[in-house]
């Protein structure tokens, strides 16, 4: 065995185990399986030109080598991102531990109660440093949260005025630059008119529905915002706030002013900057708007056992079942991010964030202090940790580089300096030495902060907030380390078994693709700083965009989109821009597959499209005659049709050349979804099929993982007319000639973790790609074979196979009583996590193993799922007391003395031989969504609970 190939380490199949598989397959050889997957007409006949592949320890050291390109400088330049210290014991034990980043999306609640308790904390933060009544689990960053907000408040415009047609919204000057371009990028398609300007100056007339309002401002002016809010209200007006979440240990929360939405990131919560991601947004609202909230939220709710338990709540999968009057196409969390933030607050309690946040503030009026003492005039009045002076930015700019130091130049007389937790008295001292030679003067050294405050007495925080036992208890390093691991012992990650979801490719994240994420040279650098200070970065980011575009068969690449569905709608706003250089403005009808994803008709409709449904077949299959009468019935208006390949139903439809040529003779482009692009890689692409963009999961086909629900990074890949269009930043220069604007905060998106997708390339390479391809469709059609005459598989291929996924016919069960949810439920007992249910086709599983799995793995699940095959026959409708219907066992449950159950303790926990082994127990019962749902709690209990139980 060759130990430093990586594709041996990356994929499980054994070259010993290939003839056997193969025989159970029923071919001959590997060629002969894809020869009858794919049609051959689609092909690629020449290898992929990618790079060879490199070794695990070659490539941790070349990016070693490459991070030393990138100059850490002591950064102050704000604008919503700050550096943090991330404490070591969450780094080691969330960050850097498979428990956490390998789980996937809890949608199966009683194997996920570690993660859903964790973000229930974020979730409390987030309500009480804000002072609002409900927050969800974490959006993608604080310029998406803000668009959202506009968007959502859109949707909840009063009777009258959506009658009256009244569409504008006010955004204050004061907004993050970077948010302001994602807002112009949201409004237009959807007739919203953004009115920028001064809030002091604002007329409040009846033509606008919302209002945004930065908190503190851009360069760190606190403003007190209350009188503005009253009269909002006043005039009907609702009001959002962009906050700074640190900021609000010291100022009055924004829900004590009667705000309607806040937004903002969490990433000073101990994240890297990680030159612009991920980080976990935060959005909180009212109560009133609980089935408005774009994403997903955490409730309360109990089990069989009347015993509390969390569960994902109300819209967690909006999309789904709203498709096109869906209000978000947000089908996504930062979950790992968002754990790491509410871990920042557990291991600190709200003691330790009022002294970080009291200590940022003393350092800022520390420093306006000095500077004023060197004759310089700062202009903010009251500031958290911001100031702004003014001073020659010509002089003082190249001291500042020469000694590593980068501030925020507004103009040529303004400077912005923005410190963080990380400025220390030393750092304060260089800062004031920076100005002093600038101003040719000599600085006196500051020993130690000034005990002031530049905080008014009015905008100053006077409630309490975290007073919860979680947030009072975890204090030592001991303590948080332990609270941690009970968690992660609550949840079923990748490391512990398979976990073989449809759609979702939960394949390994290898270690040498995650180490480098730890490395302070990749992780401390600011998404605004000069490019040249990120030469390691922009060589990781412009190989890997060339990478995916070479897999693709596409022209070009932009990275920014961070999450599946920011990258839909970022391919769709690209055709849009497309159409109208073209003067065609009038192309808004997108033809979508009724077997799509939810969020592609959610994605259209953000993108000012029109959906038209077309029909699949009784094989699942793009109906084409429909779609060629549709399209010619659309033709003068044709925009776009979104198709998924191989489909939704886990088929390489053969018609699909002539599906997109049917939508270029009649003027659209086609966006191909590339969820299930792990069936392509090395053996077609999107522009050998006939497509012009296509979006890539990098959190499914390209290894980064999942982390509970997040992070994702949603990259998009178009063809040559479509490169002008890719999306820029208002901050550092990024994309097309004729840029649309940005779709993400940063310029690149979620930068630091495209490092894990850039290993998996270049460990892999040409053939390692391909391989793993071929082995997961292998993988598939192996499990696809060993379980029939027990399933049936509801969709094939023309030759009988499945591509990468198959779904299995769970519906005849129900003469039996059973339900597909009961069969999901049983397989926890079996430790399996289920795989994805009821999508695209009620009453069904959806199985995709990767490559990844060996065969002794794929038995077990077989195994398991045999089993579970031969319960069913077991079990009556007229007896619902079986082993089915009472699953997940617990070891509470097991364990008691009492057992009023028909069947034995062993034939609940330890169904087969094999689970003795490596038991994993649910740690409740099965979780009553629709009590949960009823009875709304989204927070952790008050301290008065613990109180009265203790």
């Amino acid at each position: 065995m060759k130990t430093d190939v990586f594709a041996l380490r990356h994929i499980g199949i054994r070259e010993e185990d290939l003839n056997s598989m193969l025989n159970t397959v029923g071919v001959e050889n590997l060629e002969q399986l894809i020869f009858e997957t794919i049609p051959d007409h689609i092909r690629l006949k020449e290898p992929l030109q990618l790079d060879p592949a490199m070794s695990e320890h070659k490539f941790l050291a070349h990016t070693e080598e490459l991070s030393k390109k990138n100059k850490v400088f002591r950064t102050y330049i704000g604008l919503g991102y700050h550096e943090s210290l991330i404490p070591s014991v969450i780094k080691r034990n969330i960050l850097e531990n498979p428990g956490w980043y390998t789980a996937y999306t809890p949608y199966q609640a009683e194997i996920a109660q570690g993660r859903l308790e964790a973000l229930l904390n974020f979730q409390t933060i987030v309500s009480d440093l804000t002072g609002m009544e409900l927050a969800n689990a974490s959006l993608l960053d604080e310029s998406t949260a803000a668009a959202e907000a506009m968007t959502m408040l859109f949707d909840v415009r009063s009777r009258d005025q959506k009658k009256n047609g009244v569409v504008k919204f006010f955004v204050s000057e004061e907004i993050l630059p970077q948010t302001l371009s994602l807002l112009k990028t949201r409004s237009l398609p959807l007739g919203i008119e953004l009115v920028i300007g001064n809030h002091d100056e604002f007329d409040f007339d009846s033509g606008f529905y919302g209002a945004l309002l930065q908190y503190p401002g851009k360069f760190g002016q606190v403003y007190d915002y209350s009188g503005f809010v009253a009269k909002a209200k006043e005039n009907d007006i609702k009001v959002a706030v962009a906050a700074d979440i640190m900021s609000l240990v010291l100022l009055t929360p924004p829900g004590e002013f009667g705000v309607d939405v806040v937004v903002g990131t969490t990433q000073r919560f101990g994240i890297p900057l990680g030159y612009g991601g991920p980080h976990a947004a935060f959005f909180a609202t009212k109560e009133q708007f609980k089935r408005n909230i774009p994403g997903r939220i955490i409730g309360v709710t109990k089990d069989t056992d009347g015993k509390p338990a969390l569960r994902m709540a109300l819209q967690t999968r909006e999309q789904h079942i709203k498709r096109d009057k869906a209000t978000s196409n947000i089908c996504t969390a930062q979950v790992l991010l968002a754990v790491m933030a509410g871990m920042y607050g557990v291991y600190h309690g709200p003691k330790g964030l009022k002294y970080i946040a009291s200590k940022i503030n003393a350092t800022a009026v520390t420093l306006t202090d000095a500077l004023e003492n060197l004759g310089l005039y700062q202009l903010n009045t009251a500031y958290f940790d911001t100031i702004t002076v003014k001073a020659d930015a010509k002089k003082v700019r190249p001291i500042a580089e020469a000694n590593e130091v980068n501030f925020y130049y507004v103009d040529n007389d303004t400077i912005s300096i923005a410190v963080n937790e990380a400025t220390s008295i030393k750092d304060l001292n260089q800062i004031i030495e920076i100005f002093a030679e600038a101003l040719g003067k000599k600085s006196s050294e500051v020993t130690e902060l000034l005990n002031t405050t530049s905080i008014p007495e009015n905008i100053e925080r006077s409630s309490s907030f975290m007073e919860n036992k979680v947030f009072n208890s975890y204090h030592s390093e001991t303590e948080l380390m332990r609270y941690i691991k009970k968690l992660e012992r609550k949840d079923l990650a990748l490391n512990h078994s398979m976990i073989s979801l449809g759609s979702c490719t939960m394949k390994l994240n290898a270690a040498s693709e995650m180490l480098p994420l730890s490395s302070a040279n990749w992780g401390n650098i600011h998404p605004f700083v000069p490019v040249d200070q990120a030469e390691g970065y922009q060589i990781i980011l412009k190989e890997l965009a060339k990478d995916l575009s070479t897999i693709t068969g596409f022209a070009d690449t932009s990275l920014q989109p961070n999450s599946g569905a920011q990258g839909e709608y970022a391919g769709l706003m690209v055709i849009r821009a497309y159409h109208e250089s073209r003067g065609e403005s009038e192309r808004n009808i997108c033809l979508i597959p009724s077997s799509a994803h939810g969020t592609n008709p959610a994605s259209a409709v953000m993108a000012g499209m029109k959906v038209v449904v077309t029909k699949t077949d009784e094989k699942g299959n793009i109906d084409v005659a429909d779609l060629e009468e549709k399209a010619k019935l659309h033709s003068d208006k044709l925009a776009a049709l979104m198709v998924t390949y191989p489909s939704t139903h886990g088929v390489f439809e053969s018609s699909i050349k002539q599906i997109t040529k049917i939508i270029h003779d009649h003027g659209g482009q086609v966006y191909m979804d590339g969820a299930n692009m792990n069936a392509q890689v090395g053996l077609t692409n999107p522009a050998t099929i006939g497509a012009d963009v296509c979006h890539l999961n990098l959190h499914k086909t390209f290894a980064i993982p999942h982390g509970g629900g997040g992070p994702g990074v949603g990259p998009i890949c178009v063809a040559p007319q479509l490169v002008p269009f890719l999306p820029s930043n208002p901050v550092i220069e990024t994309g097309g000639e004729d840029a649309i604007t940005a779709i993400s905060a940063a310029p690149w998106g979620s930068s630091l973790v495209c490092l894990i997708s850039y290993g998996y390339i270049k460990m892999l390479g040409e053939q390692g790609l391909t391989q793993s391809t071929k082995i997961a469709i292998l993988n598939a059609n192996y499990i696809k074979h060993k379980l029939e005459g027990k399933f049936d598989v509801l969709y094939t291929g023309e030759k009988g196979r499945a591509a990468h996924e198959m779904i299995l016919d769970c519906r005849p069960f129900k003469k039996n009583g059973i339900e597909v949810t009961d069969i999901a439920k049983r397989l926890m007992d079996y430790g399996f996590h289920a795989p994805t249910v009821s999508f695209p086709v009620a009453g069904t599983v959806m199985i995709e193993p990767t490559e990844s799995e060996n065969l002794a793995e794929l038995d077990r699940f077989c195994e398991a799922m045999a089993s579970i095959r031969a319960e069913i026959d077991e079990s009556s409708a007229d007896e619902p007391n079986n082993v089915l219907k009472n699953a997940p066992h617990t070891l509470e449950m097991t364990t008691t003395d009492e057992w009023n159950f028909p069947y034995s303790r062993q034939k609940a926990s330890f169904p087969l031989p094999y689970v003795a082994e490596n038991k994993f127990w649910p740690s409740v019962r099965r979780v009553d969504d629709a009590y949960g749902d009823r009875n709304l709690i989204c927070t952790c209990a008050p301290i008065e609970a613990y109180m009265e139980t203790e």
